[in-house]
């Protein structure tokens, strides 16, 4: 009798590493059962919450960022990132990992690289259209990278890419909802355009700026808009919209649970450019309006909309621009209908259905090699 697998899957720090994260061990569970699957997250942030909630353990290291504003503070960051290698070492000692995947986040970089220096096989799962740093320095000693953008081989070695696209959350096909009653669910008209607008978790200051400035546009437009405003800013929309008044055609709310009323109900979705609401929306065919997060390392969300503009898949403002173009642009859009399925048709060619079953069938391969060559 084989042994059974036994997988580590390292990274997080956002919704957008964690749905991936959790998307991957799912289809290797679905390929094997009775395979181990153990996290490796960071401490305090959000992946030690979600994966034990998706029915996974997780172990925490105290890894964190350097301070780029701070130099002074990042000795304590050093310390940091030593004790994470030393504790990795002892996970991957005790646990005797088959493979170790990566899927981003600060966690990934001292568990890979202690992997990699123990001969175990390692798997990179690079979400955006512009390598991260530790991915870029780890690829030298992984195994397979997966990518879910053309022309890669800027950062990585050729030969060890993998085109898969990149895992969505789960049940966001399965349980596909009509739009009529996924319109009824937050209150809205079936006869009326709809756009959803969403700035992650936590929300996007601009995009919810951008509301506000705009809300006699909003009002007068015929357009009904959903509105998360993520839960950092909620309480003070609430009050602006008191004093001001909110208008008839806006649903509000702090969170989206299901997501996948938000996509039926809309007709065009504004949102950041995160690797993985772009590959949502790929999936879905859903026209949308990319407003990138300006605070992200190496501006890669720019670089991740402006790959689907250059095919015609997306419209995309600067945030810099968004308060003043955003709002208008958005209701430009949305009452055009050829323009609405232009965008349609050619974001759905960029989507890849079953990128978590073809990453899992890669780390599977790599585990099951690796204890064949331990026997």
């Amino acid at each position: 009798m084989k042994e059974k697998l036994r997988i580590i899957v390292s990274g997080g720090g956002t919704g957008g590493h964690i749905f991936p994260a959790v998307s991957i061990a799912n289809a290797i569970k679905k390929r094997h059962p009775d395979a181990d699957i153990l996290f490796v997250g960071a401490e305090g942030r959000m992946e030690m919450k979600r994966v034990p909630a998706a029915g996974y353990p997780i172990k925490g290291l105290p890894i964190c960022g350097f301070d780029r504003k701070h130099l002074l503070k990042n000795v304590g960051v050093l310390f940091k990132i030593w004790k994470s290698r030393r504790m990795a070492r002892n996970i991957i000692r005790d646990f005797k990992p088959m493979a170790v995947v990566g899927v981003g986040g600060y966690a990934s970089g001292p568990t890979l690289n202690v992997a990699q220096a123990e001969g175990i096989p390692t798997l990179i799962q690079e979400q955006n259209s512009y390598a991260g740093v530790t991915n870029k320095l780890l690829a030298k000693g992984a195994d397979r990278i997966c990518v879910a953008y053309d022309g890669m081989e800027r950062f990585f070695p050729k030969e060890k890419i993998l085109l898969t696209g990149n895992p969505v959350r789960q049940g966001l096909l399965q349980h596909a909802e009509n739009r009529d009653e996924a319109l009824a669910a937050f209150g809205l008209q079936p006869g009326r355009k709809t756009v959803l607008l969403i700035g992650g978790s936590l929300g996007a200051r601009t995009l919810n700026e951008s509301m506000l400035e705009n809300l006699k546009t909003i009002a007068s437009s015929g357009v009904q808009f959903i509105w998360q405003t993520g839960g950092y800013y909620y309480a003070g929309i609430r009050e602006t919209l008191k004093l001001e008044g909110q208008p008839a055609n806006l649903f509000v709310t702090d969170f989206i649970a299901k997501m996948e009323e938000a996509y039926a109900a809309a007709d065009l979705v504004i949102s950041r450019a995160g690797a993985s609401s772009i590959s949502e929306l790929c999936l879905l065919g859903k026209p949308a309006v990319l407003v990138p997060s300006p605070n992200v390392a190496e501006d890669h969300q720019t670089k991740n909309a402006l790959a689907l503009v250059e095919k015609d898949a997306a419209l995309y403002v600067k945030d810099a621009e968004a308060v003043e173009k955003l709002i208008p642009l958005a209701l430009q859009a949305v009452e055009d209908e050829n323009r609405l399925a232009a965008l349609s048709q050619n974001i759905r060619k960029l989507a890849f259905a079953d990128a978590a079953d073809r990453i899992a069938e890669e780390v599977c391969r790599l585990a099951g090699t690796y204890r064949e060559r331990k026997k």
